[in-house]
């Protein structure tokens, strides 16, 4: 989340007038995040999310990720839930870009996060997981492998304006993951983005998830190595075993992992790390001015990529 683009008072109104939610109250930038713009919007009957779409967001791609959410929510995964205009719409444009409002959920995202959080997370995976079995819209993981390429052709010529060497060590992990990459594991839809700030508690219990904007179609163990990243790692440094075996302990109680599954989980580690390694070094070499928030250090990716591309096995992640 982020805010790239104003609002004004009377566009706002105007763009509400479609809706029955009420008259707007308030409407304050959300500065977090990277990739849309996103304002909590309080109207007289209740309070929504409202997202303006930026330009990393195909427009192409946002009847998936509203449609999933719907069906997510119908299925029982706790989730906002897109709202729809008068006409039974819920995508419409605003200041001359798509826009779209969804209900708000309750909670916050955990600065500090607790072994039993992590447990809770794999849990809600898994379930989103297994409820997006049937959701009938497809989309390609945009930043799979090819999508790496794409950010290496952008961005390895800079990277050693970040850190000494970093070029020579991004070019030779892509050629590794290339060789090494599993095919035909169990998959359908991912989260692919699930990070702290994307899964709300009340107190100590699960909330919700939210920010589906990366999913897509892919490996279900590579949204949990996406997750070990996002979760496992203490001060951006020092892998946590117990986060992670609690992790997959609650991934493991609503849908079992396949041995092949288990066993190719530290590469796809190490392709996770990658990927956020170089959507971060885009962001990074490409700052957005006036944007109110900060891009994120890359090279926190590149200390998570060198701890998994030493592990001999799944048992680095506490599986016994």
């Amino acid at each position: 989340m982020a805010v790239y683009t104003d609002v004004s008072d009377e566009d706002l109104a105007a763009f509400l007038e479609a809706y029955d939610i009420g008259r707007p109250v308030a409407c304050k930038g959300i500065a977090e995040g990277v990739e849309n713009s996103n304002f909590l919007l309080q109207t007289d009957q209740g309070i929504y999310i409202l997202t303006i779409y930026e330009k990393r967001v195909a427009e192409a791609d946002l009847p998936f990720f509203l449609g999933l959410i719907g069906h997510l929510s119908a299925k029982g995964v706790a989730c906002p839930l897109p709202v729809t205009a008068r006409d039974g719409v819920a995508l419409r444009r605003l200041a001359g870009k798509p826009a779209a409002i969804v209900t708000f959920l309750q909670g916050n995202w955990p600065r500090r996060q607790t072994p039993g959080q992590c447990e809770q997370v794999g849990a809600a995976l898994a379930e989103m997981h297994l409820a997006g079995a049937d959701f009938e819209i497809r989309r390609t993981n945009a930043l799979g492998l090819e999508g790496w390429a794409g950010l290496i052709a952008e961005t390895a010529y800079r990277a050693d304006e970040v850190r000494p060497g970093l070029r020579d060590e991004i070019v030779g992990e892509f050629e590794v993951l290339q060789n090494a990459w599993p095919e035909d594991l169990p998959a359908g839809v991912i989260h692919a983005d699930l990070f702290p700030d994307n899964v709300f508690f009340l107190g100590d219990d699960f909330s919700g998830l939210i920010d589906f904007y990366f999913a897509c179609n892919d490996a279900f163990a590579y949204d949990i190595a996406i997750c070990l990243n996002a979760w496992c790692f203490e001060n951006n440094v020092d892998f946590n075993i117990t986060k992670a075996r609690r992790l997959l302990a609650g991934y493991r109680r609503v849908r079992e992992l396949e041995p092949r599954e288990l066993a190719a989980l530290p590469i796809l580690a190490q392709g996770a790390a990658l990927r956020f390694l170089l959507t971060r070094l885009y962001d990074w070499l490409n700052q957005v001015e006036g944007a109110l928030v900060k891009p994120k250090d890359p090279i926190d990716y590149l200390t998570r990529l060198r701890f998994h591309r030493q592990v001999s096995g799944p048992g680095a992640y506490g599986l016994d």
